[in-house]
């Protein structure tokens, strides 16, 4: 499945895609629900009804669906793109084509699933992509491959889609997937918070869409009797979530200090025996700092035939902040000036667990046949939590499974990125000004500048120490974060919506003023400006998605059409017609 988002939406275009795709960032997803809306968990209708014209529906949820050929004599094309007006440009085909198939020679035999990620033309990077891949055994000269292309990152549930209708699809060929896309059309959109009934092909899955409030690893689908859900084929705890344990298994001694250098945004490539097992593991390092978003670029599968090759191993500068997952032998050599890489062999089945790896010196990995290792100098600031060690040990030996494993170690990462993020959330919070500073008359108050040190001497009594066990240089290690991509981005979101906060409380106050009283004091001048000024806040308000409480615009409203009304006939008339501007 690969994801790729509509492009040249305005600020002011939303729809339930853009805040399905916020709630999966963590970020807030403005406007999901007015005052008195449905609750978080009730039940969608079917989509249909609302006036949506043909192919909005699947548009929710897909770009397109793609089947890619490979023939020994032709090389990879694109055979089939549905619905046929989607829209591809050549780059982008070339890219799909190249990341359907194992870059190199990786044992992958029979039918795999794994997902990757492309840069869309505009420069827009897309979400995850999966695919299933078919070949047929007895004659190998020719492969094909469904491909998902979405702007969702719900890896789980379109896997389990595609093991769904890729074998029948196969067998049967276009006309089971033009139908398959018809399903998907009727779907209703994925709203977040909302459970979804999601028919495919006369199986029918249950789904539960994330919100940026969802704790990670929490199954907050509701469970019905089995009476009430007898027509249900699939449920769904997660559309999102990977195991965890089970990509983090061969290196769960270190994943402490995997944990940093993904927090860090440190340059990071997973070199692993096939596609799926290279996705997978890129994608369990960007989920063990959850709830914090992961803001540089992430590639669950790279081949050496991608646009962004020559970018991403160039020898001229630094590796940017970036984490690969690659297949080909090539990379080892290509690819040894980078700081950390991670190789890994053949993830074991459920149940089966792997030898475990050690850190090695990167004057180590020279040849291709270099043992799985963790490749690095770095040193950890934290010291390693020998607990969890243990616990996740203890769980080995008594073959506790693998979900088990995957709740303690998804929990133990969740506690860990909570206490070193609540000393930088209340610091920031500190930056906003005093609500009695706010004045109705006069432009919001700015937010205070982030200053590091003044942060860092907060440490000492409000530090991490507070809530977490582990002991290490923890101010080292946020004075490394503070010059992140990783900081960079959640200070940019969180310094918006504070700013947006002061809007709103702004907004507010002006509310709570006598204006008809306001406007005896100044000239009609004076007046018609703070008309058509009330008038871009509304405006603003709606634009920006503002935290305003419906009845303070309503109240805002009010006070316009009074304030419009105490004034001459001749402006009335001018500014009734006046829209916001």
């Amino acid at each position: 499945m690969a994801l790729r988002g509509p492009a040249g939406l305005g600020p002011g275009c939303r729809r339930p895609l853009d805040e399905a795709v916020a709630a999966a960032e963590g970020r807030e997803a403005p406007g999901v629900l007015a005052a008195g809306g449905a609750p978080e968990d009730e039940e969608e209708d079917d989509g249909r009804g609302r006036g949506l014209l043909r192919w909005d529906g699947f548009s929710a949820w897909l770009h397109c669906v793609c089947v890619v050929g490979f023939d020994l004599e032709l090389g990879q094309a694109v055979e089939v793109i549905y619905p046929q007006h989607s829209k591809l440009t050549d780059k982008e085909k070339t890219n799909i084509c190249y990341l359907s198939f194992p870059d190199s020679n990786s044992g992958c035999l029979g039918d795999t699933q794994f997902c990757f990620r492309f840069r869309q033309s505009s420069g827009r990077r897309v979400s995850l992509h999966c695919l299933l891949d078919q070949f047929d055994k007895d004659l190998p000269v020719y492969l094909k491959s469904l491909v998902l292309i979405s702007k969702l990152p719900y890896i789980h549930f379109f896997h389990t889609v595609l093991k769904q209708i890729a074998p029948e699809y196969f067998e049967k060929s276009e006309p089971y997937l033009e139908a398959a896309c018809n399903d998907v059309d009727r779907w209703p959109a994925p709203v977040p918070g909302k459970t979804l009934h999601l028919p495919i092909m006369g199986v029918v899955m249950k789904v539960r869409i994330p919100t940026c409030h969802d704790k990670p690893g929490t199954t907050q689908i509701v469970q019905f009797t089995q009476q009430a859900d007898t027509n249900i084929s699939v449920i769904l705890p997660t559309v999102h979530e990977v195991d965890l344990f089970r990509c983090f298994c061969p290196v769960f001694l270190h994943s402490q200090m995997l944990w940093e250098l993904v927090l860090l945004g440190e340059p990071l490539v997973v070199m692993a025996p096939s596609p799926s097992e290279s996705s997978e593991t890129v994608l369990a390092l960007v989920n063990c700092i959850s709830p914090l978003k992961y803001f540089s670029d992430f590639r669950p599968y790279f081949t050496i035939h991608d646009s962004e090759f020559k970018e991403y191993t160039t020898r001229t500068q630094a590796p940017p902040s970036v984490i690969l997952g690659v297949t080909n032998p090539f990379f080892a050599k290509t690819l040894q000036h980078w700081p950390h890489i991670i190789r890994i062999g053949d993830l074991k089945p459920t149940g089966e667990i792997p030898k475990q790896v050690k850190v090695k010196k990167l004057k180590n990995l020279k040849t291709l046949d270099s043992k799985p290792g963790v490749y690095t100098s770095y040193k950890p600031y934290l010291n390693r939590d020998e607990e969890i060690i243990k616990q996740l040990q203890k769980g080995v030996q008594q073959k506790r499974p693998s979900e088990a494993q995957s709740v303690i170690l998804r929990r133990y990462f969740l506690e860990l990125t909570q206490s070193f993020i609540i000393p930088l959330e209340r610091y920031v919070a500190s930056l906003m000004p005093l609500q009695k500073s706010i004045s109705p008359w006069k432009s919001p108050p700015q937010l205070r500048q982030f200053l590091p040190e003044e942060f860092m001497k907060t440490l000492e009594k409000t530090g991490p120490q507070l809530t977490s066990r582990i002991k290490g240089d923890w101010i080292g290690l946020y004075r490394h974060f503070l010059k992140s991509p990783n900081f960079d981005g959640w200070f940019k979101i969180r310094r918006k919506e504070m700013t947006q906060k002061l809007e709103a409380l702004h907004l507010e106050a002006l509310c709570e003023e006598d204006l008809l009283l306001w406007i005896q004091k100044h000239t009609e001048v004076e007046t018609v400006d703070l008309v058509l000024k009330l008038k871009n806040k509304l405006l603003q308000a709606d634009r920006e998605h503002l935290p305003v409480k419906p009845d303070t615009m309503e109240k805002l409203r009010t006070h316009i059409d009074a304030i419009i009304l105490a004034l001459p006939e001749d402006l009335q008339g001018i500014l009734l017609k006046t829209g916001m501007t």
